[in-house]
């Protein structure tokens, strides 16, 4: 799109579009995420579309899937009652209308051609349909858009999907509407209601794109912008790198690192979810307390940043008959219901760890964007690209390469090459063998300001990718 004369928000919508062929068990019209827009004289805005919280009924369990990453498990739960109400089709129309400078229909064509035609798994997204095999196969109609023939897709495989292709031209021809207040809304929230869940027509028609100051917190000389309240995640790595700023001359050591995680991670109180959703909380927290999922970072050429990660979490298991959307399941993500399951209002958006963000330097040049996909190891994958970049003065490819680390409860699990020395020796640690999409996938930007020149980088954890237009 770059090259057709779009700028980088067009870039990034078409490229949210594909993704929904090419990664289409994290990401698709029933999800929901964020968008933030930065440099080029733009006003910094954040997007929020993520999934908010349905109706309140009576509802069926959910049901518990655990998944294997090799050297780790982490427990999903899945079916109706995890579906919220989605908000990826309002999220990129108004994002279009907003910033956008090429027609919706045009940014929708070539993802429509992917969805028609098909897309070849490649290894990494063959071990996502692998690991998440349980849910594909959780219902008819999930089995037979992602097992096809008994079992999930394979590498090498396509993934295709006529009317995902439809559903994704009448986003480009009519907009969010049909989505939200047409036969599309309809179909999603009696399929859901059918198979007890919550998700109603007019949760569909009350949900609207909202539009919010990013949050900002200096680091090294430097301004982050990221994800504001009533995200979390955004919020949570705002602490880290404040508290590393003021206790870390040089670049943080692991030990440095794993205490800043431990401390965004004993922040995550019940005051701190309650707290959220209230004007003014980011800047009465950072006072207080310093006293899977896709991605798209694009840079273009007027210096203009996007930044936008979507996610349908690992997708609910229904997929609504006619359309190819498969659900969501973010009420059924325990990373966002650290109070327990089904505790948010009707409406209110789910505090979410994605954290779209945007680096910017001297004269507030835009000198790195970046977000991750990784469930709540999305703070931590950012954290330390930034670091990575900054501390390091690494360029993109390498600052996404480094082996990472992750604190969870009280284990550390690190990546080969994560140097352990000065961690408390009593602390648990879990050595993963290889790196691994466990560390999240951080897709980078970043423009040198010494020079100008550009490097972009793909997480290899995810099979990511880095052109240049």
């Amino acid at each position: 799109m770059l090259r057709e004369g779009g700028n980088a928000v067009d870039a990034a919508i078409a490229a949210c579009l594909a993704s929904w062929t090419a990664e289409p068990l994290l990401t698709g019209p029933g999800a929901g995420g964020y968008l933030l827009v930065a440099g080029a004289g733009q006003e910094p805005t954040l997007l929020d579309f993520f999934v908010a919280s349905p109706s309140d009924a009576e509802r069926a369990p959910l049901v518990p899937v655990e998944v294997s990453f090799g050297d780790a498990t982490q427990t999903f739960h899945v079916g109706a009652a995890s579906v919220g109400a989605y908000g990826t089709p309002a999220g990129l129309e108004a994002a279009a209308r907003r910033w956008g400078s090429l027609p919706l229909a045009d940014l929708a064509a070539p993802a429509a051609a992917l969805a028609r035609q098909g897309v070849p798994l490649n290894a990494e997204q063959a071990y996502v349909f692998e690991i998440l095999e349980g849910i594909l196969l959780s219902t008819p109609q999930a089995a037979a858009q992602f097992a096809p023939h008994g079992r999930a897709l394979r590498a090498g495989e396509p993934f295709a999907s006529p009317e995902l292709a439809e559903t994704i031209e009448r986003l480009g021809a009519q907009g969010a509407a049909p989505f939200h207040h047409g036969d599309l809304a309809a179909a999603a929230a009696e399929w859901v209601c059918a198979h007890g869940g919550t998700l109603t027509a007019g949760d569909l028609a009350g949900y609207e794109a909202v539009a919010r100051t990013p949050a900002r917190v200096a680091y090294r000389g430097r301004e982050v912008l990221t994800n504001p309240p009533p995200s979390a995640g955004g919020t949570l790595l705002a602490l880290a790198l404040a508290r590393l700023d003021s206790v870390a001359g040089a670049a943080p050591t692991t030990a440095e690192l794993v205490d800043a995680m431990a401390l965004a991670q004993a922040a995550r109180t019940p005051a701190f979810d309650a707290g959220l959703p209230e004007d003014g909380f980011l800047d009465r927290f950072l006072a207080a307390q310093l006293g899977s999922t896709t991605h798209v970072s694009v840079l273009d050429a007027d210096g203009r940043a996007c930044s936008v990660t979507c996610t349908n979490g690992e997708g609910s298991g229904l997929v609504v008959p006619g359309t190819g959307i498969h659900l969501n399941n973010v009420m059924g993500e325990e990373d966002l219901s650290p109070q327990g399951f089904f505790t948010a209002p009707s409406g209110r958006r789910m505090p979410s760890m994605m954290a779209p963000t945007v680096v910017l330097g001297a004269g507030g040049v835009v000198e790195l964007v970046l977000g991750s996909a990784g469930s709540n190891r999305i703070r931590s994958a950012i954290l330390q690209t930034i670091i990575g970049v900054v501390d390091h003065g690494r360029d993109a490819r390498a600052a996404v390469d480094a082996p990472r680390v992750h604190l969870e409860l009280d284990t550390v699990y690190a990546e080969p090459g994560i140097d352990l020395a000065g961690l408390d020796p009593a602390t648990p640690v879990a050595p993963f063998r290889a790196l691994n999409l466990f560390f999240g996938g951080v897709q980078a930007v970043r423009r040198d300001p010494a020079g100008g020149r550009l490097s972009g980088a793909g997480d290899p954890r995810r099979g990511g990718a880095a052109v240049r237009a």
